[in-house]
Formats: C-alpha cells, sequence, structure tokens
C-alpha cells in the first residue's frame, strides 16, 4: 500500500505528502495543503491513499468552479435553449457564490450554505430567490459536475448529496369551465380567436400549436398532428422535434375548433391573395405573422405578451396563454378520462409527469359526483 507524511506548516496547517503509482518509471511526488487539526489531516491522507490504491485518485487542479463551468456550458450536449438557461443560471446564480472555489475543493456542506443564501438573498439587489429558481441552479450545477465526474476531473457529486430546497405544490391556473364560452365569445374576430380556441380544445403546448402546418390539420377528420415545436432562443428560432416519443401525436377536435380553423384558413387564403402572394402554399403554418415580406413563424414569446394584451383589452378572465392548455388538462380530467388518456393526449412524457401537474384535479374529481361532460360540452357552454 502506498504511503505518505504529514508535515506542520504553522497553526492547523498541514502538507500532506505523498507518492503516486510510478507503474517503474521516474518517482512523483504530490502534495496537498490542507487546515484542520492533525488527526483531520491524518484522515485525509488516509482517504487520498485509499483512493490511489482503489485506483480512484485524481491529480489536483487549479480549475475553480467559474472556469469549468463556462467552459462545460459551451461544449455540453445540451439543446439551444437549455444552454441558454444554464448559462443564465451560472453566471447569475453560481458565479457570485461559488465561482471562486476550486472545483475540486466543493463540499455537499458548502452546497448546502449556497442554498440558504440564494433563498436569502440570491436574486437580483439581494432579493429572495424562489425554492423553484433555486432548484433549477441546483440542477444546472449537479449536471455539470456529474460531467466532471464521468472524465474523472472530480471523485464525487458533491451537488449529488444534497437535495435542493422543498418546493410547495402550487395549483395550476385555469379558466373556469363556465367562463369558457364567454372567452371565446368575445376571441370573434380576433386575431388570436384560432388560436386560443386552438389551444383550449387541443390541449396542445404554446410552442407545438405554432410550429403546425396545414397538412397536419385534418378539417374533415377533425383533427391536429403535433410533430414539432418552435423554439426561441437568443440566436432566433428554429423548429425541433418533440423530446420523447409522446410528444408526436394526433388529437382530435372538437366542431367548435374544427368551425374556428375553417373560418381561419379561409381568412389566410384571403390575405395572401390581397398580399400579391398568390395561393397559399401546401406547407404554410397554420399561425403565422406577415413581416412586409413574407409570413413568417410568431415568436413564442410575442404570442404570450399578446395574449396578455387582448386578455386585457377584451376584459377576459386574467390568465396566460398556457392556462388554456390547463383548462384543457382539466375538462379532460373531469370528463373521466383516465390519467394515461391524459398524460397522451397532452404529450407528456410520462404519466408520472400527468399526476404531479394535476394530482388536485384528479383529487377533486373522486369527491365530485357530478356527471361528466365533453370537452366540446364544455366548449359550448
Amino acid at each position: 500500500m502506498s504511503r505518505g507524511t504529514i508535515i506542520s506548516r504553522g497553526e492547523e496547517s498541514w502538507r500532506l505528502k505523498f507518492d503516486l503509482p510510478n507503474d517503474g518509471g521516474p518517482r512523483k511526488t504530490r502534495y496537498v495543503t490542507f487546515r484542520g487539526t492533525k488527526g483531520a489531516a491524518q484522515k485525509e491522507l488516509t482517504r487520498l491513499l485509499s483512493q490511489m490504491d482503489g485506483g480512484t485518485f485524481i491529480e489536483p487542479s487549479k480549475l475553480t468552479v467559474t472556469a469549468y463551468l463556462r467552459k462545460w456550458v459551451e461544449g455540453a450536449d445540451i439543446e439551444p435553449k437549455t444552454r441558454e438557461r444554464y448559462s443564465q443560471l451560472i453566471e447569475q446564480q453560481v458565479v457570485p457564490h461559488l465561482g471562486a472555489i476550486l472545483l475540486q475543493r466543493l463540499r455537499p456542506e458548502t452546497i448546502k450554505e449556497w442554498h440558504k443564501t440564494l433563498l436569502a438573498k440570491g436574486g437580483k439587489d439581494g432579493a429572495p430567490l424562489s425554492p423553484r429558481t433555486v432548484g433549477h441552479a441546483h440542477r444546472c450545477l449537479r449536471t455539470a459536475l456529474q460531467a466532471a465526474v464521468a472524465v474523472e476531473t472530480l471523485v464525487r457529486n458533491s451537488a449529488a448529496a444534497i437535495r435542493p430546497p422543498k418546493i410547495e405544490e402550487v395549483e395550476v391556473e385555469i379558466l373556469d369551465a363556465a367562463a369558457v364560452p364567454t372567452v371565446l365569445e368575445k376571441l370573434k374576430g380576433h386575431a388570436l380567436e384560432a388560436i386560443g380556441t386552438t389551444a383550449l380544445a387541443s390541449g396542445a403546448r404554446r410552442r407545438e400549436l405554432l410550429a403546425v402546418s396545414w397538412p397536419c390539420i385534418d378539417l374533415d377528420g377533425a383533427s391536429i398532428r403535433i410533430e414539432r415545436s418552435l423554439e426561441q432562443t437568443k440566436d432566433g428560432l428554429r423548429f425541433k422535434s418533440p423530446k420523447t416519443k409522446n410528444g408526436t401525436r394526433t388529437i382530435s377536435l372538437p366542431a367548435t375548433a374544427v368551425t374556428a380553423l375553417r373560418e381561419h384558413k379561409v381568412r389566410q387564403m384571403r390575405l395572401h391573395m390581397q398580399l400579391g402572394l398568390g395561393k397559399l402554399e401546401d406547407d404554410a403554418l397554420v399561425f403565422s405573422r406577415f413581416d412586409g415580406k413574407a409570413f413568417v413563424p410568431i415568436e413564442p414569446n410575442n404570442l404570450s405578451r399578446d395574449w396578455t394584451r387582448a386578455v386585457k383589452a377584451l376584459r377576459l378572465p386574467k390568465v396566460s396563454f398556457h392556462a388554456l392548455r390547463h383548462t384543457h388538462a382539466s375538462a379532460l380530467i373531469g370528463a373521466g378520462l383516465d390519467v394515461v388518456a391524459v398524460s397522451k393526449r397532452l404529450g407528456h412524457g410520462s404519466v408520472t409527469t400527468t399526476l404531479k401537474t394535476y394530482a388536485h384535479l384528479f383529487a377533486k374529481r373522486q369527491k365530485d359526483e357530478a356527471a361528466a361532460v365533453s370537452i366540446d360540452a364544455i366548449m359550448r357552454g
């Protein structure tokens, strides 16, 4: 077994000296500075020697958390939107508090204290951060550190040893079923009528709806095919495939939505002709905007902005566009669909996601004795 020595460097400061296995080559001596009691220093030396004997010892490095994370996030095999979000979390939540620490000296206790700091004053101008945001930052760091373990830059993932702050589950935002017909009526003739109606009728995500082309709409068969989504990053827009196989799906549509889409297509074709663009292209997007030269995709963030403005102008219930998806899910659950059917229609990766998101609605249905109603009936009022 390898051996080492402990050399005093002052009050509770020690230099740990040991040799690396040389496999018959030149002798390699390593020195590690340790602060603490002599007993603690002896335990640390024993740990290092044990790692060498077990083949898990990693050479000491001066690489800081900041340097490692910035390099990692640029080269990681992740989606552009995820890279953008991770970069933001790294620069705003990790670097200011942990960045100067040597990567190999990051300990679970440090992670725990970091959580406390973020919760107390980790936001802009020292404002507290929510447990959810701290959790996002934690998962980003944990993912990055796991990559360091995989390439043997680290022995262990300190972030994996600590759980992120517990998040209090908040009930999802939905429209009251009785308000849906009124909302649809007020949307009549508005630029968002078709997409708002389709969102309520299908439960599709904002990004999914903005990526749908007319070949994916079967008006006679009353269905919509979800095959991709529109992602918005700082570098621009791009179409992307669903993350899981469940994301690709065909959703049946109620008559209300089919009517709204038929009328929307007629208006779209007329506008093309008026603008001198000729016939509507076979693969044209169902929902788009004219930029002065051609019809182009609508940015997801702009759709949310326009919806907020419409809510105010039309005096609609104050809910986000995403709440239309939750309202659809609520209608499915209230109509008596089982969790598997609800999950498939919403395109969730697993039923676990569905149960976690809508647990309170499933619980409420079990208590209610009212007769189930269809989505079409809810939209008709």
